[in-house]
């Protein structure tokens, strides 16, 4: 791991987003002054971060998918006015903020997936007191949000990935005290959500990464009380989840990276034992877990990106000392 440029605003739970032209966008969070609206690109070529337009809506606990247009879409989130049900576009080519249609529900702590019809799907989250199990689209080419179908269970922390065959595994999570070990699957042809394998263990704030080979990995996370180092995979073909190799270290509210190796670098996160800086590699190979170098910084609710380089940057996050404004790089 080594130091890079630094963000000019220290931030967490922010987003993170690599652009058509190899820039990171990064996007709101928490800060020293509140819910932040900054955004700023980091330039691999040169390792600096540079500010570009302010969002409309200072926000956190949001989400950012990247669209076939290159544009950048920022959904919900918590800011200063509560739970927002405003949505905005980044336009690389002006630096520019737009706001673009609004969601028929505020939410935050949802997830957000770029289906391959080139629409969002936004599901879930949380809204005062509320769970909730309702969903919807944004279709770029009207800027509009249209529901669909509800999932059969509410659910807020939970993950979202796009199969190879072009379904949503939705997994995990909590509502209203319960820690989820379900699991579904959205149908973008139906607009229909049907229960899938139930996960070996509930977890939520885990990762959830698609591998080469269209499985879904499945780690960490947090239930109950207990840290959680176990790691399990999803099969599409079987609808079958199977523990696969543990962790060296319990964690949550960490980071999970696919690399071009096809290897799975986890960062940082939180467990009984205080703020991680430990990373490890998950072999799809083997299904073995294997420690590796150490970020200079501990760190949490930070943000992990795969640049066109192949390089993991990861930027900002929380730890001990407060709110950090340092990013790396990793070189597998």
């Amino acid at each position: 791991w080594s130091i890079t440029g630094a963000t000019n605003y220290a931030r967490y739970i922010h987003t993170a987003s690599v652009l058509t032209n190899g820039k990171v966008l990064v996007a709101g969070g928490d800060s020293s002054s509140g819910y932040s609206n900054s955004t700023e690109l980091y330039d691999p070529s040169t390792a600096v971060w540079t500010v570009t337009g302010s969002m409309n809506y200072g926000r956190y606990w949001h989400t950012a998918s990247l669209l076939a247009n290159g544009k950048a879409l920022v959904v919900g989130g918590v800011g200063s006015s509560g739970y927002l049900n405003r949505t905005e576009l980044y336009d690389p080519s002006t630096g520019v903020w737009t706001v673009t249609g609004a969601t028929n529900y505020a939410r935050y702590l949802h997830t957000a997936a770029v289906l391959t019809n080139g629409k969002v799907l936004v599901a879930g989250g949380y809204i005062g007191g509320i769970y909730l199990n309702s969903t919807e689209l944004y279709d770029p080419s009207t800027e509009a949000w249209t529901s669909t179908g509800n999932m059969n269970y509410a659910r807020y922390l939970a993950t979202a990935s796009v199969l190879t065959n072009g379904k949503v595994l939705v997994a995990g999570g909590y509502v209203g005290g319960v820690y989820l070990n379900s699991t579904e699957l959205y149908d973008p042809s139906t607009g229909g959500w049907t229960v899938a394998g139930i996960m070996n263990y509930a977890r939520y704030r885990h990762t959830a990464s698609v591998l080469t080979n269209g499985k879904v990995l499945v780690a960490g996370g947090y239930v109950g009380g207990v840290y959680l180092n176990s790691t399990e995979l999803y099969d599409p073909s079987t609808g079958v989840w199977t523990i696969t190799g543990a962790m060296n270290y319990a964690r949550y509210i960490h980071t999970a990276s696919v690399l071009t190796n096809g290897k799975v670098l986890v960062a940082g996160g939180l467990n009984s034992s205080g703020i991680l800086n430990s990373t490890e590699l998950y072999d799809p190979s083997t299904g073995v877990w294997t420690v590796t170098s150490s970020m200079n910084y501990a760190r949490y609710l930070h943000t992990a990106s795969v640049l066109t380089n192949g390089k993991v940057l990861v930027v900002d996050g929380y730890n001990i000392t407060g709110y950090l404004n340092s990013s790396e790089l990793y070189e597998p």
